[in-house]
């Protein structure tokens, strides 16, 4: 079942007419629901509301955060999913005829729902390689940080990992410092300083990023940089993680010919368990 503009349908909709279909004039927040509460809300709430003034799109006057989440657990609870945990994917799309140039910017909103299997962050250290996608760059630009629906290049450095048995790969700027990874913020560490790449970069403005930056004054004698990352860094590093809202924290263990330890990564999970506790 879905939740398009308030009405709960089991059937998707694509229209000749949608823009998010035709032109990916969307975007979208990835959420994370347990038990009915969702995880980080405010913070996906004023990432959506940044992201919609800065595409131009009109907010609704009622898209308050109390409305949102209604409708959020309104279609949880008609999956009769209020007790699990759930993946939630609320899509904000210009509902609006036009070409390229939209006749207005009035929205339109779908929210799907998809059952998870765990409700607490879990450090799994298994294998997971990665290496670099070089084919495509990310735009160091405001707009490569906002969770858009154009993420073609994603899709094609998805299918390369695949091709190339890499369980990710690491996306690159135009100006070839390293920006995330395909699915998620990427952090690296060495000794007790903990880096990631700048919004300048143009990597996504991760509500999980948010969480780890506020979360590394909390482990002892370890500090947070936010500065570009070379690939040559990459090598040099103790450790490598990348981030999310719904795999939380997961550690790359192999990146080309070095691997990596996983001490910081496990770490901050026992830590961000413990703040959504």
């Amino acid at each position: 079942m879905t939740n398009f503009n308030g009405n709960l349908e089991s059937q998707e909709h694509i229209f000749s007419s949608n823009r998010a279909f035709k032109y990916a004039d969307a975007i979208f927040e990835t959420i994370k629901v347990v038990n009915g509460t969702i995880l980080f809300w405010e913070d996906h709430y004023f990432r959506l509301m940044s992201s919609m003034r800065i595409v131009r799109m009109e907010i609704p006057m009622e898209f308050t955060m109390e409305f949102l989440e209604e409708e959020i657990l309104k279609l949880i609870e008609a999956d009769d999913l209020l007790k699990a945990t759930t993946r939630i994917r609320m899509t904000v799309f210009r509902d609006a005829l036009g070409l390229y140039t939209p006749e207005h910017n009035a929205v339109s909103y779908f929210i799907e729902v998809a059952k998870l299997n765990s409700s607490e962050y879990v450090h799994i250290a298994d294998q997971y390689i990665v290496d670099l996608f070089k084919d495509h760059y990310v735009a160091p630009q405001l707009l490569s940080t906002l969770k858009t629906t154009n993420r073609v290049l994603n899709v094609v450095a998805g299918i390369f990992a695949k091709e190339n048995d890499l369980d990710n790969c690491l996306l690159l700027n135009s100006n070839k410092q390293v920006v995330e990874a395909i699915n998620g913020n990427i952090f690296l560490v060495k000794g007790k300083t903990i880096k990631t790449p700048p919004l300048e970069d143009g990597c996504i403005k991760g509500v999980l990023r948010k969480q780890i930056i506020e979360l590394v004054s909390k482990l002892d004698g370890y500090t947070i940089e936010e500065a570009s990352v070379s690939p040559f860094e990459l090598q040099k590093a103790d450790e490598l993680f990348v981030t999310n809202v719904i795999q939380g924290i997961k550690s790359i263990t192999k990146y080309r010919k070095k691997n990596f330890e996983s001490d910081t990564a496990s770490r901050l999970v026992t830590l961000l368990n413990e703040y959504i506790a």
